[in-house]
């Protein structure tokens, strides 16, 4: 292997090394599911590695980010249609909640899939109005009304809830 080539490793591992967790959180707080959230990073991170040269190191966290939520569409798209599971459930339902956050979580899985994106991305991830608009393919606009819709959403279910 060339320097150039294991240069090129080296900086990938160090930023694996430095991301993988926030987007393991981030990917989970998108699906409300840590098997898939790992396929989405992964899938990321095998992305990320194919392009690694040509990315700007200014736009490599929003690379990797727009990566990530196009990841979760594209599913959210394909399970709508299809979901393969190795055995028939016994029983159909939600499994028993272990706590608050993991309401949050079933709350968060009750709204539109772009809708969750933009509240994960604008209160997980703290990103701007403008990043998140630029990494959705929204107007900014369009992400404060998502934002406070989604939020008055999950506010009237926990009152429901309480």
């Amino acid at each position: 292997m060339t320097d150039a080539g294991h240069d090129r490793d080296a900086e990938f591992a160090e930023y694996f090394a430095a991301r993988a967790a926030q987007l393991r959180r981030v990917a989970y707080a998108l699906c409300g599911d840590w098997h898939l959230a790992e396929d989405l990073v992964q899938h990321t991170f095998v992305q990320l590695y194919r392009h690694w040269r040509r990315i700007q190191a200014t736009t490599l966290d929003a690379y990797t980010r727009r990566t990530l939520l196009n990841a979760y569409l594209s599913n959210r798209r394909v399970s709508k249609r299809e979901r393969i599971v190795a055995d028939v459930p016994d029983l159909a339902g939600a499994e028993p909640s272990a706590g608050p956050e993991t309401d949050v979580l079933a709350l968060l899985a009750q709204l539109p899939p772009r809708q969750r994106a933009v509240i994960v991305l604008r209160h997980l991830e703290d990103l701007p109005i403008a990043e998140v608009a630029e990494l959705v393919g929204i107007s900014e606009g369009s992400v404060k009304s998502q934002t406070s819709r989604g939020l008055a959403l999950l506010r009237s279910r926990l009152v429901e809830e309480a």
